[in-house]
């Protein structure tokens, strides 16, 4: 595995945008709220495309918070400062809107049943999330259509994802390295935090929040209730704010912001998070949460951008988003698909 850096030019506004949409959700530090104040006072262009990405997220309370950030000096000295009046205008549209249109919705989502247990063993339906706390206080958290299989003993800490995404936080036992066999990979890490998805098309996905992960070669002859041993070397290793996807043609390990390892992980949460995300990426992600089908009947609708926040499983509401905001309508078919075409 190679490490690349770089990310693409033309997308660098709206990226940075999206990230201070995402540290703004959280609260900003003082540091932060100088070097947002820099980046927009930079180039008009920045605060524009703030703004846009604030109004299409429905985010009167980060419109605001722009207005008490960046006030307008008044014209007597002393005097309460007012806000910029292009903030306030476009709060007081955004507040308008808001009144009348739904974008981010949040529906309740009843719990679905559990499948049984065995004690090895950990399961989650479509749509379900689940916690397992080992012996020693690791916690591993189960997103949707997740099977996992445990190996827990005294001399060894293995794990078998089989099918879905996992996230861990790995209390650290140096005797015992903690395993996450994927496919025919080996994870290995003392104590440290990431998340471990077997993709659609059978690539395992690793995303390392905190500490370091060792990956290796599982081999179907070596015993699972053995924790193999791992040698770490420069391109076998991946790291905090980094990611990898193994089984790719590259498997290059490419670094990750914070905030988009919140938009990733948003999931433990329940949440789902798009970043101009095109829509037909977007109801793929949808689709793992629900058993609803989309179909696409304008096949230009793939493409469209998408950003907002969702409740996982919220369809629904993910629908009154769709049409109110980019004019697209939906049906029912006979067979419970959705079907989507242009207004």
């Amino acid at each position: 595995m190679s490490k690349v850096v770089g990310i693409r030019g033309n997308d660098e506004r709206l990226k940075v945008a999206s990230q201070w949409i995402v540290r703004m959700e959280r609260g900003l530090s003082a540091a932060e709220e100088m070097e947002l104040g820099a980046w927009m006072a930079a180039d008009p262009k920045n605060t524009q495309r703030l703004l846009s990405m604030a109004e299409r997220w429905d985010k009167m309370h980060d419109l605001t918070r722009l207005a008490e950030l960046f006030p307008e000096p008044g014209p007597v000295s002393g005097s309460k400062p007012r806000a910029m009046p292009w903030i306030a205008a476009v709060a007081t549209a955004v507040a308008t809107l808001a009144a009348v249109l739904i974008w981010v919705v949040f529906v309740h989502v009843p719990d679905l049943p559990t499948i049984a247990q065995t004690p090895d063993t950990h399961e989650t339906v479509v749509g379900e999330q689940s916690t397992v706390t080992l012996p020693d206080g690791t916690v591993i958290v189960l997103n949707t259509n997740t099977l996992l299989r445990l190996n827990y003993s005294p001399e060894a800490r293995v794990v078998e994802l089989a099918r879905g995404e996992i996230h861990v936080d790995v209390v650290e036992d140096r005797n015992r390295p903690f395993s996450v066999i994927a496919g025919d990979r080996v994870l290995q890490a003392v104590g440290t935090s990431f998340s471990v998805e077997i993709t659609d098309d059978q690539h395992i996905e690793l995303v390392v929040t905190e500490g370091r992960v060792v990956v290796g070669i599982h081999t179907p002859r070596g015993s699972s209730a053995n924790s193999p041993v791992l040698a770490q070397s420069a391109n076998n290793t991946v790291s905090a704010g980094e990611e990898v996807l193994l089984g790719a043609p590259d498997e290059a390990v490419t670094p990750v912001s914070p905030e988009e390892i919140e938009v990733k992980l948003a999931w433990r949460e329940g949440r789902l998070i798009f970043l101009d995300e095109p829509l037909e990426d977007a109801l793929a992600e949808v689709e793992r949460y629900t058993t609803v089908e989309f179909v696409f009947l304008d096949e230009r609708l793939k493409q469209r951008s998408v950003t907002g926040r969702f409740r996982a499983g919220d369809v629904d509401g993910l629908l009154i988003a769709l049409r109110m905001n980019l004019n697209i309508a939906n049906a029912r078919s006979e067979d419970g698909r959705v079907l989507l075409s242009s207004l």
